[in-house]
């Protein structure tokens, strides 16, 4: 396997086809969980764990059962029912490790079960035919996107507590504005790298 082409993989999916920022996908809990770095911080882990694992877990499922039984018809629904068992799984984990931050991520963690980034990494990695590290890269690369865009738009959502933001801005207006124009600076990254 060559390292380069794993390592443009892993650039291409974090900067310059951010789920966030260029595919627009995953903004519920973008926007929902990203007002506090303490909670980015926490989902962003989260949600990187559960897309490489059920990256590699579909990718598995995909070509070890579904091709040769010859239903990849099923993926989707196939993929979902993976995503929650393992969903399911960190929630268990994080209510037993860190309650604390079980309770500050809430509802958005039982989100990350149907969340479509979560469901875009298999099905681009089953359209793709990537390879078993091909499509680990291809999750860790995703899930360290996502990271990234939570943890860049939660230092400037605090910072922005502090601003004096005009009243018909203030929360959520301002949130989508600093988002459009993240996601202007990361259209700088696309032509870098072509897969």
């Amino acid at each position: 396997m060559d390292f380069n082409k794993l390592l443009e993989l892993v650039i291409s999916a974090s900067l310059i086809n951010n789920f966030v920022f260029t595919r627009f996908l995953g903004l519920c809990i973008f926007f929902g969980v990203s007002k506090k770095m303490e909670t980015s911080v926490g989902m962003s882990i989260t949600f990187t764990s559960v897309m490489v694992i059920s990256a590699a877990l579909s990718w598995l499922i995909f070509f070890y059962i579904m091709v040769p039984l010859d239903i990849t018809f099923l993926k989707i629904v196939i993929f979902i029912g993976t995503i929650a068992a393992l969903v399911q799984s960190a929630d268990t984990i994080m209510k037993k490790v860190s309650p604390v931050m079980y309770h500050k991520l809430g509802i958005y963690l039982a989100l990350i079960t149907t969340n479509c980034i979560i469901l875009a990494v298999p099905l681009i990695n089953a359209g793709e035919g990537y390879t078993f590290i091909e499509s680990l890269a291809f999750g860790l690369g995703s899930g360290l996107g996502f990271a990234l865009a939570l943890i860049i738009m939660a230092s400037i959502r605090e910072k922005l507590e502090l601003a004096e933001v005009p009243r018909p801005f203030r929360g959520l207006p301002i949130a989508f504005i600093v988002a459009g124009l993240i996601a202007l600076a990361f259209t700088g990254f696309s032509g870098l790298i072509t897969l």
